[in-house]
């Protein structure tokens, strides 16, 4: 993989991004994915955000070699202090868990402005990003899920300005296993899925051998309700 030829998971999540955008790529490594999108004429220009030295010099090393000094530029920082307000129209944030990229976006609130896109790949915990993405008033207008070398990951687009309502009287269940997912089911959906289930049941039993506790209790609950939830969208 390099700035020429995306893996599989990034050239999805290049796919989201509108045209003729500026584009911050959060957490970008090598700065392949904000290089490509210039190279490709999808993006104006780039921003690329990284925390320590080494992705840092890499990013630059990717961005001297592709001829795009001066277009995509390289600024080491935590998370969106790397921006200034009104600066890019998209943010994409992908390969980290789903806490991580909520978090990043939560502390970095004021450097949205201005921000009419995100796309949002997690290795693990897309729950979180939807619930953070409701409650500051972004819609989520599109999910997708893939596997690539036998890992599956879903990437999340919303929009600032969008009207549309992904949720509805069950938006419990669809938050927890993606509204457009589950309404559009691939095989990649479904393997997944149903590997959750198996993981759920076991921990259930577990659970119920094990001595009863008030969290136990609880955790029980929780997990009864969660494969209530895949068992209804995979009937």
């Amino acid at each position: 993989m390099n700035e020429v030829n995306l893996s599989m998971r990034l050239k999805r999540v290049f796919d989201y991004i509108p045209e003729g955008t500026r584009l911050a790529d959060i957490g970008s490594d090598h700065a392949y994915l904000p290089c490509y999108a210039v190279l490709n004429k999808r993006c104006t220009s780039a921003i690329v955000g990284e925390i320590t030295e080494g992705p840092f010099n890499s990013a630059r090393s990717t961005i001297r070699q592709s001829g795009l000094e001066g277009i995509v530029e390289a600024r080491m920082g935590d998370g969106l202090e790397v921006l200034t307000p009104n600066e890019v129209d998209v943010i994409t944030i992908a390969g980290m868990g789903g806490s991580l990229i909520a978090s990043i976006l939560e502390k970095g609130k004021e450097k949205l402005q201005g921000v009419e896109t995100l796309v949002l790949q997690p290795n693990i915990g897309a729950y979180q990003i939807r619930n953070w993405l409701d409650q500051e008033g972004y819609s989520l207008i599109k999910e997708d899920i893939l596997e690539e070398d036998t890992k599956i990951y879903e990437i999340l687009v919303a929009s600032k300005s969008s009207t549309y309502k992904p949720y509805s009287d069950s938006k419990n269940k669809e938050m927890f296993i993606g509204p457009h997912l589950m309404h559009n089911q691939n095989d990649v959906f479904k393997k997944r899925w149903n590997h959750e289930l198996n993981n759920f049941e076991r921990i259930l039993i577990q659970l119920q051998s094990a001595k009863q506790t008030e969290e136990s209790i609880q955790k029980i609950k929780e997990i009864n309700q969660k494969i209530e939830w895949i068992n209804e969208v995979l009937a």
